[in-house]
């Protein structure tokens, strides 16, 4: 297996999912960086069209798609795509579903780059592959899988499939874990929370004491560079966040301030809350709202000297900037 010398300092990487929340961040930070040369792969041809840099397109992800044209010449593949996690699933069989991109997909994309000479294929995984919470210690990198749903347990069946192939070619594979990702464009629940605070919804949240573990688009993305080249992260998985664990009031606080809006959070009691919650069907979203999770990040420091380059606040800033210029007012 490879890994052991320092990859080449001139470097041409895929990104796939290029038009995604994380993919279409990290090709803008690369062709920023002038260190790479970019290939950004793209399901649609008039999304493909809108990119600064090279690009190609694969309309569907699974065991069938040809790679052999985004793959020449490529040395490093940062695989961004995946069929990515829903509240409300409406699937018939959701396992296969998330099976068919996240796992067959995965592993397509990842014998033929072995096979074209690949030297490093970082997959973006989640935090799931660990679970759905920590009640005590925060999760780490060497802990037991326990993933709970079929998007988890997709992403570790892919992890594993990767780390048997890295086993029996020269192409070494990363794995990293993030938890929720913020930042500039994003989507879900996490812009509702950013539009609730910015209209000034009172929110019954203030008696919520968890811990939770967020990453920003900023440092996700450095830290994805960070690990193109580095030797220590030849075949090894990382947990990544801001170095931040902050409660859901504390988060709706930092909110409000990067918004420059009053916080308006109420006592009620968390029991009642989640009450209501399983009477209206949204355990799902107060079980994150009040649950923790966490994850240790000391790793990263200690085998790749990386630490978070942005603060929480300074991640909000860009993301409320951000918010504050699509938002129709």
């Amino acid at each position: 297996m490879s890994g052991s010398q320092p990859l080449s300092s001139s470097q041409r990487v895929l990104v796939t999912g290029a038009s995604g929340f994380v993919g279409r961040a990290l090709v803008t930070r690369l062709l920023a960086s002038n260190d790479f040369e970019v290939v950004a792969q793209f399901r649609s041809s008039a999304s493909a069209q809108k990119s600064p840099g090279k690009a190609v397109v694969t309309p569907a992800i699974n065991s069938e798609t040809d790679w052999s044209s985004a793959l020449a010449g490529v040395n490093v593949v940062v695989h961004c795509a995946a069929r990515v996690h829903v509240m409300n699933e409406t699937t018939a069989d959701p396992l296969a579903a998330f099976r068919e991109v996240n796992v067959e997909g995965t592993l397509k994309l990842a014998r033929e780059a072995a096979r074209s000479g690949v030297r490093r294929f970082i997959y973006l995984s989640s935090i799931k592959v660990n679970g759905e919470g920590t009640d005590g210690a925060a999760f780490t990198a060497e802990d037991d899988c326990g993933p709970t749903d079929p998007y988890g347990l997709s992403k570790w069946e892919a992890e594993k499939g990767l780390m048997e192939l890295a086993q029996h070619s020269a192409m070494d594979v990363v794995i990293v874990r993030p938890p929720l990702i913020y930042g500039p464009g994003v989507k879900a629940n996490f812009l509702k929370m950013i539009q609730w605070v910015d209209r000034g919804v009172p929110l019954p949240l203030a008696l919520v004491d968890n811990r939770r573990s967020l990453v920003g688009l900023e440092n996700l993305t450095n830290f994805l560079i960070h690990c193109i080249d580095h030797p220590g992260a030849a075949n090894q998985v990382f947990l990544i966040s801001d170095g931040e664990d902050l409660s859901t009031p504390a988060l709706l606080r930092n909110v409000a301030q990067a918004l420059g809006k009053p916080s308006r959070l109420l006592p009620f009691p968390v029991t009642l809350l989640r009450g209501f919650a399983e009477l209206l069907g949204k355990r799902a979203v107060v079980d994150r709202l009040c649950g923790s999770l966490r994850v240790d990040i000391e790793k990263n420091s200690r085998v790749l000297g990386w630490t978070p380059r942005s603060s929480v606040a300074e991640e909000l800033k860009r993301t409320v900037k951000a918010y504050r210029e699509q938002e129709p007012r």
